[in-house]
């Protein structure tokens, strides 16, 4: 039997999507996050590509959610879940992004030197070291155990999920010239 194609679809910076089937998501980081979520029993998941960790200010009511922002995201997936009737512990969780776009001129000399640390990320004040933290924060708060990481460091990402698999892979640098595909 011949696999029907994949349908692919674009992510935006401050898209989401979640379905099931034979959907390739692709979508392109620099301090930004993406949140790959996957079920594999039943095969269904998501992705999203946020800039921010949370909103200055909290919406006004009957103001849609925003998946710019990390807090909002998550509210966005758990309305997913309850949809499909799944849990969040059931999924599995790839976390890709917080790349830093200017290392030269916005990076602590400390991290130049020998590079991104959990420690330093701490107390960074760079868009990417929020994201990664926020991120982190937010899926545990939510029940999720990260599987895989390719967080921080220098440059972009360029993001490929395959809904029917749950593989995430991840194409780095400038160039994006490097490819991996990320842990299990």
């Amino acid at each position: 039997m011949i696999e029907p194609a994949a349908r692919d679809v674009y992510l935006a910076a401050g898209e989401i999507y979640f379905g099931e089937g034979r959907v390739r998501v692709h979508t392109v980081l620099g301090t930004c996050i993406a949140i790959a979520l996957w079920h594999p029993l039943r095969r269904i998941g998501g992705i999203c590509h946020f800039l921010l960790p949370s909103r200055r200010t909290k919406p006004g009511a009957g103001d849609p959610l925003s998946c710019m922002y990390a807090d909002e995201v998550m509210d966005s997936f758990a309305a997913s879940l309850r949809a499909t009737q799944s849990l969040s512990r059931d999924y599995v969780v790839k976390l890709t992004g917080g790349g830093n776009m200017f290392p030269d001129h916005l990076m602590y000399a400390e991290c130049r030197q020998s590079g991104c640390s959990d420690a330093r990320r701490a107390v960074c004040p760079g868009v990417g070291c929020m994201n990664i933290l926020s991120a982190r924060s937010l899926l545990a708060a939510g029940g999720f155990a990260i599987a895989a990481e390719n967080v921080g460091g220098r440059g972009s990402r360029q993001v490929i999920f395959e809904l029917w698999s749950g593989e995430v892979f991840v194409k780095r640098g400038a160039a994006m010239a490097n490819s991996a595909k990320s842990a299990p």
